[in-house]
């Protein structure tokens, strides 16, 4: 929680915050859009796998070895069907020219970032969290020196989206890989081994947690789509409603933190039959504290809050 704090604040208000205030917002809501749209496929990426493996590993440490080259198989071939499926729907939603330009290292992304969580999900099932704490904010620490150096080290005229996309890129791309290596030294596996039946029963378990995701997706990511594609000055309009929504993602990572941390955890307590109420009533008092505390102080000084951060 403490690295959580430390960096992804500074990378939301001190690196994307800038990036929207450099590049203007009409540029920043095209982003914001396509991003968004990246993310409303997601679940093709996943069906639903990171959460199942977590489970699963968490009360059997002893299937890492069997799990890994297979879900690292069943993924790439779901990345595979992702960029096909999403660049399909992008032409259906009229995106060509810069949007497709934009699309694809945005697509690119969401793959990295895909494996990167899987690798993750390992980690925090043997109960790793150092190891979790680490990877959870490498790519915003990446970032963070690599955009602001093109920021503010002078080493271009004229920044543009596309340098920030593209640092994104190198960022998810690098912690995906080194969250391959970590897993690789605890899983010890030596090759691809696929076992077909494997993999069926690992996309026929994670079918629950894919419906939830999807749901959940569509919900929370389909509003900046649909600001972009509705209004006649949709990429402004987006942009201007993605600095207020920059306020929600960075109060969501909290949260997502709690989640990735107490799943194994409950897991593991479920196996071993213990009670499990002591730890959902403190961490729902903890989530619920900070929640409340953020959302009074972002209503009451709302108008502060945007002055301060954005350009006119």
């Amino acid at each position: 929680m403490f690295a959580n704090l430390l960096v992804k604040p500074l990378y939301i208000f001190g690196i994307d915050r800038t990036v929207q205030n450099t590049v203007g917002s009409e540029v920043y809501g095209l982003y914001f859009a396509l991003f968004n749209f990246s993310l409303l496929f997601y679940i093709f990426l996943d069906l639903g796998l990171t959460h199942y493996n977590n489970r699963t590993i968490a009360q059997n440490a002893d299937l890492l070895k069997t799990y890994v080259p297979n879900f690292i198989v069943t993924k790439l071939l779901l990345a595979v069907a992702y960029l096909l499926l999403i660049f399909f729907f992008g032409w259906l939603n009229g995106y060509e020219g810069m949007e497709l330009k934009l699309l694809f290292p945005l697509l690119l992304n969401q793959v990295f970032i895909s494996f990167s969580i899987y690798f993750r999900s390992n980690i925090t099932a043997l109960h790793l969290f150092k190891w979790e704490s680490f990877l959870s904010v490498l790519d915003k620490l990446i970032l963070i020196v690599v955009v602001g150096f093109l920021l503010w080290g002078q080493v271009v005229s004229d920044f543009k989206i596309e340098y920030f996309i593209y640092a994104q890129t190198f960022a998810f791309g690098a912690t995906a890989g080194i969250g391959f290596l970590l897993t690789r030294n605890y899983a010890r596996f030596s090759g691809f081994k696929i076992e077909k039946e494997i993999i069926k029963k690992i996309i026929k378990e994670g079918f629950p947690y894919a419906t939830l995701i999807l749901l959940m997706t569509v919900y929370y990511r389909i509003d900046g789509v649909m600001l972009e594609r509705l209004l006649p000055d949709g990429k402004t309009e987006a942009g201007i409603y993605a600095a207020s929504y920059r306020l929600l993602d960075a109060a969501n990572a909290f949260a997502l933190l709690f989640a990735n941390i107490l799943l194994p955890m409950f897991s593991r307590m479920i196996k071993e039959k213990q009670p499990v109420m002591g730890l959902v009533w403190q961490s729902f008092a903890l989530i619920m504290a900070m929640a409340l505390s953020v959302t009074l102080f972002s209503y009451y000084f709302r108008e502060p809050i945007i002055h301060l951060l954005y350009v006119e």
